[in-house]
């Protein structure tokens, strides 16, 4: 009599859970259907039946990664208030994140930038930019909320690529001349020692 099958309605999110530990301790470079199998603790035909490339894995942990940034997001209180200082918000929910468990900020990276090689995970790559454009949109515009994701990608890529100190108020500052252009100069505070941003020159008028 055939042994029937267990039946185990997690294990999918346990090999994208066990492929996003791997590449967070390994790099890409060391994700394979083995290795994850190996983490999840599950028979190697599992996760090829679940995902018969590793591309189709990849997408899936990227997917995890994004709704674990755009969920904070969302979920930022201050974000839903009119009233809030919106560039002020923004700068401490980066200063936080960046702040947090800094191997999982890099994992998040890693596999976002992953995409510039394999283009199956480029359209999970836009949906971030959509998620976190959409989750700003309500306190702005979407040309607006659009660029300020930019900045703030591109604030995170320079503290992470050069290993420089996060700056929350020069974060605050060049975000607020996004939201307000036409505002008065402002410059910001000299970043701390090692961060990867300039300090801006005030223009005399």
């Amino acid at each position: 009599m055939a042994r029937a099958r267990r039946h185990d309605p997690g294990r999918r999110e346990r090999i994208v859970d066990a492929a996003l530990r791997v590449v967070g301790r390994s790099g890409i470079a060391g994700l394979s259907h083995r290795t994850v199998a190996a983490e999840a603790d599950v028979p190697l035909g599992s996760t090829t039946y679940h995902f018969a490339s590793l591309d189709e894995l990849l997408v899936a942990a990227l997917r995890a990664a994004n709704e674990n940034f755009g969920r904070q997001l969302r979920e930022r209180a201050a974000l839903l208030d009119p009233d809030a200082d919106l560039a002020a918000v923004l700068a401490r929910f980066l200063g936080e994140w960046l702040g947090g468990e800094r191997t999982g900020v890099e994992l998040e990276y890693e596999l976002y930038l992953a995409a510039l090689r394999r283009p199956a995970l480029r359209p999970v790559a836009a949906e971030w930019t959509e998620a976190a454009t959409a989750a700003l949109a309500p306190r702005t515009d979407p040309v607006t909320a659009r660029a300020l994701v930019a900045l703030m990608d591109g604030v995170c890529l320079q503290v992470l690529l050069t290993d420089g100190t996060y700056d929350e108020e020069y974060a605050r500052v060049v975000l607020g001349r996004i939201l307000e252009p036409g505002a008065p100069d402002e410059a910001p505070g000299t970043p701390g020692r090692g961060s990867s941003e300039p300090t801006a020159r005030r223009t005399d008028t």
